[in-house]
């Protein structure tokens, strides 16, 4: 998948295009490691190509189908806790797995966002009053600096 990049639009298309490129620019960074390089460790924190693709996955979980669905965190579709569990891969999880993983929760944030208009508002626990808009331009955030991070590693990954 390859999302076109647009520059003129409304405000949503160039927001939610934005985010798309960037999801798809986060899983591009581990798309064709092996098992064993999207799993190894080159920072002391978690930080692996897989993990940093699991916990993308939460975030939008955390973000759309908790805060914006109002679902428990029991009730969502794979972790929703805001930990560092978010980076915890389990072993018979591939890296296909979780790319999967991450583009069905995307897939998910989309459509529970479209229920939206961007200056709808909730009231969120350790986040104060925010809106739609500030939400997809977070999660714009989120996957640009995790992107960034992948790239460092699939360098150190492929130019060792």
């Amino acid at each position: 998948m390859s999302t076109t990049r647009i520059t003129n639009g409304t405000e949503r298309a160039l927001i939610e295009n934005m985010l798309d490129r960037n999801r798809e620019a986060l899983i591009e960074t581990a798309r064709g490691l092996s098992e064993a390089d999207a799993r190894r460790k080159l920072v002391a924190s978690l930080t692996t190509p897989i993990s940093l693709l699991k916990h993308a996955a939460a975030a939008e979980r955390i973000w759309f189908q908790r805060f914006w669905a109002g679902l428990e965190e029991s009730e969502c579709d794979g972790y929703a806790a805001r930990d560092l569990g978010t980076f915890a891969v389990t072993e018979d999880e591939t890296l296909a797995d979780v790319i999967a993983e991450f583009e069905r929760t995307s897939q998910r944030s989309r459509e529970i966002a479209a229920r939206f208009s961007l200056d709808d508002t909730k009231d969120i626990p350790r986040e104060g009053t925010i809106s739609m808009r500030f939400t997809l331009l977070a999660m714009i955030e989120e996957f640009a600096r995790h992107a960034g991070h992948g790239d460092i590693l699939r360098e150190q990954l492929t130019h060792a």
